[in-house]
């Protein structure tokens, strides 16, 4: 089922690390994809399903620059069919020695509508692409061109980025902490949940602010912290 524009909505408005403890309680401990961080600050968390690119160790007699001349090369394709609102997400093995696109690839996944980029990698360019209106997640800044390292295999096939399983048609969201994977099907009641613990860890920051301990409150194991809750989110429409 494709990604509804209500679950869309949802996940923008919470946190990697709530999705985390959310996942965590299903038993998934592995979705976040380690070591990647966006390059310019977010204002509102990317979202969008993912669109994936596969990169092998490259094999000098096939990977020379004239390789871009071919139509059908996987990271050109990459690039033209990503769907707009989807998140084009690169397996480039946790190696950011060589790039895995450069910026006038990425603004033209940004002019194609595309919601956001994310590599295990690198970016070439990386300080153009953090003056792009799209969000765009890598390790760490790199010159050389894929092709020295990296060799494009596959589109749209299960993946490994930054060690999280990323499936096509999973769930992306991403914020200023990193990037988190939602299998597809859990998306909505992940949303839902996050959502409600969003509004409670709201009012537990009001109320720690104020002085109050965390002890009874955060976990609420005293039911006078609940009932405040509840009083709370009338008070605030949440």
């Amino acid at each position: 089922m494709p990604l509804s524009d209500e679950t869309r909505a949802k996940l923008k408005r919470v946190s990697t690390a709530t999705l985390a403890t959310a996942l965590y309680k299903r038993g998934f401990r592995s979705q976040f994809i380690q070591d990647v961080r966006p390059l310019h600050p977010l204002a509102e968390s990317m979202v969008g399903e993912a669109f994936t690119l596969r990169y092998m160790p490259a094999r000098e007699d096939l990977n020379r620059l004239e390789a871009f001349r071919d139509r059908g090369h996987p990271q050109r394709k990459a690039v033209e069919e990503c769907p707009p609102g989807a998140v084009l997400v690169m397996d480039s093995r946790k190696d950011a020695r060589a790039a895995s696109a450069g910026g006038i690839l990425v603004t033209r996944l940004q002019q194609r509508g595309v919601a956001g980029v994310v590599t295990d990698g690198g970016f070439r360019d990386s300080a153009e692409i953090a003056t792009l209106d799209m969000p765009a997640f890598h390790h760490r800044p790199s010159a050389p061109t894929n092709l020295t390292l990296h060799q494009a295999i596959e589109i749209n096939v299960p993946i490994g980025c930054g060690d999280a399983p990323v499936f096509p048609g999973d769930v992306v969201v991403g914020d200023n902490d990193g990037v988190i994977i939602i299998p597809a099907h859990l998306a909505d009641e992940i949303a839902a949940e996050a959502t409600e613990m969003t509004a409670f860890e709201d009012f537990v920051t009001e109320q720690v602010r104020a002085g109050q301990s965390i002890l009874g409150l955060y976990p609420p194991t005293e039911e006078s912290n609940l009932a405040r809750f509840a009083e709370w989110r009338k008070e605030n429409n949440r």
